[in-house]
């Protein structure tokens, strides 16, 4: 009963209409870690944005913008050392935000918090949890 199940969502799964443009686009998000203009992935690809987005949005779930703001993100807050001095400026710069004010922004829609309270609920748990598994590891807000 498995094997069918299996076999028929193979099946449906070939048959997504705009599957290719949806890998190759999340390829592109992946490799840039998200540090990609979205008005060029659909160029690139020969359709509209938003017909890039709608086909997105269907197969995958969220938009391609959203997919490319979560992994840049990710990526960005895999960068900060806990332990030392954050250089806010080149952190932002180096993640692809345009400035450090549209990194603040992205930083509170993803946490809830500044940049700067991350870092310090990250620091008191270091302190608080010394060695424990999430040492060296982004938390969540508190």
């Amino acid at each position: 009963m498995l094997t069918l199940l299996e076999q028929e969502l193979t099946r449906r799964l070939r048959e997504a209409a705009g599957l290719g443009l949806v890998r190759h686009t999340s390829g592109v998000i992946t490799a840039t870690r998200g540090a990609v203009a979205i008005g060029d992935l659909g160029t690139a690809a020969g359709v509209s944005s938003t017909h890039l987005a709608r086909r997105f949005k269907e197969l995958v779930g969220v938009t391609p913008k959203r997919l490319a703001r979560t992994y840049r993100f990710a990526a960005t807050v895999f960068a900060i050392d806990p332990a030392g001095p954050v250089d806010w400026a080149e952190l932002a710069s180096g993640a692809g935000y345009f400035d450090q004010a549209h990194f603040g922004h992205e930083f509170r829609a993803f946490t809830g918090l500044t940049p700067t309270r991350y870092v310090e609920v990250r620091r008191r748990f270091l302190r608080e949890h010394p060695g424990h598994v999430l040492d060296r590891w982004p938390l969540p807000a508190d």
